[in-house]
């Protein structure tokens, strides 16, 4: 049987997070998610119109800047600086939100585009969805660990690019 990572111990994780990303580093950000059954796309699967987002959402958000840096192209030089945000799960689910390629999010008034999603943070090594009973040495693994973040990192999108459109009613 597990030791470490019951409910409990996930509670009082969840808690110290909550309270460290709310109150005391309070870095927020918006969140657009790009429908995608209402965005019409070409034969390219590009956008061929605007593209539509769902409502904006306010999340807490763990921040971490990449070096800007000025490439030089056919077109002249651009901006680019990477970014990578650190949603806590739980904060997400409460928001009923998933990140996804393609979504944008908006910080400083400057949007980033999330071109990667990872989703592999594991509390004490341990999903209680995959808790493999079959093993008779650890029962009862499906109250141990958690699924903890989701680490979205993004590029830099300038502002006349993001077609972020309010849909009509």
């Amino acid at each position: 049987m597990a030791l470490f990572g019951s409910q409990r111990d996930i509670s009082l994780f969840r808690h110290l997070n909550r309270e460290l990303l709310w109150d005391v580093i309070t870095q927020q950000c918006v969140f657009y998610q790009l429908k995608t059954a209402e965005t019409k796309v070409n034969i390219y699967g590009e956008a061929a119109g605007a593209r539509l987002y769902a409502e904006p959402v306010l999340l807490n958000v763990l921040i971490e800047r990449g070096d800007a840096s000025q490439p030089i192209d056919d077109f002249g030089v651009s901006y680019d600086r990477p970014m990578t945000f650190k949603f806590l799960r739980d904060d997400l689910v409460d928001a009923n939100v998933l990140p996804e390629s393609g979504d944008i999010i908006m910080w400083y008034e400057s949007y980033w585009e999330i071109n990667n999603v990872n989703n592999n943070q594991l509390i004490v090594g341990k999903d209680p969805l995959y808790p493999y009973n079959e093993n008779p040495l650890n029962p009862g693994l499906e109250n141990f660990g958690a699924d903890w973040s989701i680490i979205c990192t993004a590029n830099y999108i300038p502002n006349d690019r993001v077609q972020i459109t309010k849909e009509r009613i």
